[in-house]
Formats: structure tokens, sequence, C-alpha cells
């Protein structure tokens, strides 16, 4: 998550700046408006006031200009500033040997724009009102120079090589997001994977790999006016098509310039990996726990206002163990299906990236989910979590566990129906050890592996903890 041409970003920036992957893709996500602990710094602070100075449109074109002219810029082009819109200028700065305070003179902001221009042209990056439709769309045709109709009726944009192939889709009368969504759920191709998959009132995204490629697909709903578009690449080519679905994405207007959609640009992190059985009626989820034993699950999920707790399909009544150290240890009247693993361990240093493996609520469902974040100073790191993550798994990139995800209140902070990045406390693996047998033996520290491959490992560890209102 060697480029062909110079170009783009990574959420779908950092890549898409972990995007399709984690460490392999992600796509845009909505950043995390600075704190008080970030705002603590000098440079943060002017930098904001800077920033936010501006008219809304050159905010906007500033940060769209970060992600192309290759910053580590991975958010949106909102306006809002973030910290990633502060690094991302402080490292276009050091490109140019210029003092990274973060704040672009208007000689620094003219050689940004120049500089994404430069990559914009590179690959030949337009604007298409696509005909067959109607939709608005950004067409790399530079890399992609063959045209054509698709059998769904829409346009298609392709490499002179086949390895990359641009759709715009509008989907007959018929059909509907979710009908949509399942079927592209329900594909089985040998070597299929979905990283990532989201279905929302208005829009629909399903992503993924396979043996030798990623693809990424999208559609948009205006009532019963169903638009979107799909690309698909050779993994080989990740390292700049990842960018690029970025900017596309970016770019997609389902329904032209007349109607945009406001999540058009909020492409969230967390690719999601397994569903579970739907818990009852009127359950909620408030945590993911790990299965230490066969009757034995941790977790930091808080349970004070739980009427009846389930983990997994278990029943659990009584009391448990008290919190210790921030984490707490559920007892099990019977076995779990879920099976145990053995971990490695692993400290993490500020600024890493890592990844988390949790359960989120996906279509009434738990649904095990990967979302990429990044270390900060002490105990802790920046992610966009939703409840369900309480206790999930914190791992680096060698699928080695830095700890556990402390306690994640809902409190309903969304940017475009997207949950945002934010700072969340984490229990150190270290402070774990009495409690996972073997921990620390680094028995499945591994090289680098992809976030499908790291969810599918834990997935049978995991367990969604439910409780009735």
């Amino acid at each position: 998550m060697s480029r062909i041409v110079a170009w783009k970003q990574s959420v779908v920036g950092a890549v898409i700046a972990t995007v399709l992957a984690v460490p392999t893709f992600q796509g845009a996500s909505a950043q995390e408006p600075l704190g008080r602990a970030a705002l603590a710094s000098t440079n943060l602070v002017a930098a904001r006031a800077a920033f936010e100075a501006l008219p809304e449109a050159d905010r906007k074109a500033m940060q769209e200009a970060l992600i192309w002219a290759g910053t580590t810029y991975s958010g949106a082009a909102d306006g809002v500033f973030g910290r990633q819109t502060f690094d991302a200028v402080a490292a276009f700065q050091q490109s140019k040997r210029t003092p990274p305070s973060g704040i672009l003179s208007p000689t620094e902001r003219a050689d940004l724009q120049a500089s994404a221009q430069r990559a914009r042209s590179a690959v030949g990056f337009t604007i298409v009102d696509d005909p067959k439709t109607g939709a608005r769309i950004g067409v790399p045709a530079g890399l992609l120079p063959k045209t054509d109709i698709n059998p769904s009726g829409g346009s298609r944009w392709q490499s002179t090589d086949g390895r990359v192939t641009l759709d715009t889709r509008r989907a007959p009368p018929n059909a509907t997001l979710a009908s949509l969504y399942d079927r592209n759920l329900a594909l089985q191709i040998p070597g299929r994977i979905i990283t990532y998959k989201v279905l929302r009132p208005d829009f629909s995204v399903v992503a993924g790999e396979t043996a030798t490629g990623k693809f990424y697909t999208r559609y948009d709903a205006a009532g019963s006016d169903l638009r979107g578009f799909s690309i698909g690449y050779d993994k080989a080519l990740a390292p700049q098509f990842d960018r690029l679905v970025v900017a596309i994405a970016n770019s997609f207007q389902a329904f032209g310039a007349t109607a945009p959609v406001a999540s058009a640009v909020a492409i969230p992190v967390p690719p999601s990996a397994q569903a579970v059985t739907s818990p009852p009626s009127g359950r909620r989820l408030i945590g993911t726990g790990i299965a230490v034993t066969p009757r034995r699950v941790i977790t930091t999920a808080t349970l004070d206002s739980c009427r009846e707790l389930r983990v997994g399909e278990v029943a659990v009544g009584g009391s448990q163990q008290p919190q210790a150290r921030g984490w707490l240890t559920i007892e099990l009247p019977r076995d779990l299906s879920a099976a145990t693993a053995s971990f490695g361990a692993a400290d993490a240093t500020p600024d890493q990236s890592i990844i988390v493996v949790g359960y989120t609520m996906e279509t009434g469902r738990p649904t095990l989910s990967v979302m990429p974040g990044t270390m900060s100073e002490g105990q802790s790191f920046t992610a966009p979590l939703q409840p369900g993550a309480s206790g999930a798994p914190v791992l680096d990139g060698s699928n080695r566990l830095v700890g556990i995800v402390g306690p994640v209140s809902d409190d309903g902070r969304k940017v475009a129906g997207i949950t945002t990045t934010r700072r969340y406390s984490v229990v150190p693996s270290r402070d774990l050890a009495a409690a996972i047998p073997g921990l620390g033996d680094g028995t499945k520290a591994e090289n680098a592996r992809s976030a499908a491959h790291i969810a599918a490992f834990w997935a049978s560890a995991l367990v969604p903890l439910t409780c009735a209102p």
C-alpha cells in the first residue's frame, strides 16, 4: 500500500495513506480535526490559523494538490485542517529544502499547484462528463488510452496492455444498492478476497484483491437512479494505482456537477473481512473479545450498562473479573466456537503504522473489519474506529500484537456518514502477558502482510460482544 509516472496520494494515500492495503491498501478518509493536545504545538496552531484564513476553495485546492504532489497527505480534499494536512505541507516544504513550518507562502502555494499540475499532466488526468451514465469522473487518460463501451452500457477506459480497466456503470431500473452490494460480495472467484465493504443509504463500496489484482467498485444512489464506477488493476501496479483510485474517487460525481454526492470524497479506511450471525433484534455491539482459552476472553469493552452479555453465541451471566490495567477477563460457561491462537508481541514507536482488527456493525450484523492507524506519543494511536473496536488487537505490519484498543465511546461523530480519525488509548502487549499464554515468544512474527492476510489469521480468535439494551 516504483512508480510508472509521477502522480497523486493514500486510503484510497497516505494512499489511498495505507489504502487498498493496510500495509497494502486504503481509501480517502476524513482526517482528524486537531484536538487540544495537538494544538499545544506552536507550529500547528499557526499553521491552522493560516490555513483557515484562506477561502474554502483555496483550502480544498491545496489539499488536492498535496495528494497529487506525492506528499504523505491521504485525506479528503474537504478544506478541513488536520494533522495530515500539516504533515503533508511540512513534507512538501522539506522536499523543497525550506523550513517545514506547515505554512505555505504564496510562492510555495504556486509551486505546489505547479507540481500537482505536472503530476496530473503526466498521467493525462482529465475530468470527463460521461455521456453513457451522466456521471462526472476523473480519468488518467494518458495511462488508459483505450476507450470503449463496457457490457453494462457504461464507458470503459483501459491501458494498452489490458492490465488496468476503469468502467462507469448505471444500474438497471430494478436494481437497488443492497442487491448490487450483495451480488458483488457473492461473486465466487478463486483467490478473491474482500478487503473493504460498506453499504449506506446513499452509496456502497466493495474493494478487494484477487490472486493477481486489486479492484474497487462504488455506486451512488439518488432515489432509484444508481450510478457508479469500478476499477481493476494488476497488483504490480499498486504503488501507482492505489493512489490514482483516490484521485478518481475524489473526483467522482455520480450525478454530474448538478448533484455532487457528499460522500464522494469520504472513502472510509476500514476494510471488512468477515461477518457473523446476526445478533437478536435490539442487541447492540459493544466491543471485540480475544479468545485466549476456549472459555476465557479478554476485552476493554464497558459492561456496566449491559443487561445481557453475549460473547459470540455464548450468553454470559454473573459478574466478571474487574478491570486490571485497563482490561477485563470474561469467563464463559461453555467453550467458544472461536479458536485460540499464539500471538507474537511487539512494542510500537511513534508514527509507526499499525492496524486494528475488530468488529463493526454493518447492515445489522457484527462484521470483522481492518482499520489502519498510526501510533502516537505515549500509549495511544489514531485511527477511524467505531464502538465495536473496544478490546480489538492492535498489530504491526508483521502481524505482531502491539496491544489492545482501550474503550471506544459512541458519540456519533462522523463526516458524511463516515467515522473520523481520532486518538485512542492502547493497553500495551507487555501488560497482557499474564493473560495470554505464550505471548511474546514471537511465534507469529512475519514479514509485512496484507490486511486481508492479517484479518484471516485473527478471525478465528476474535468474537463480537453484544448486549441487550
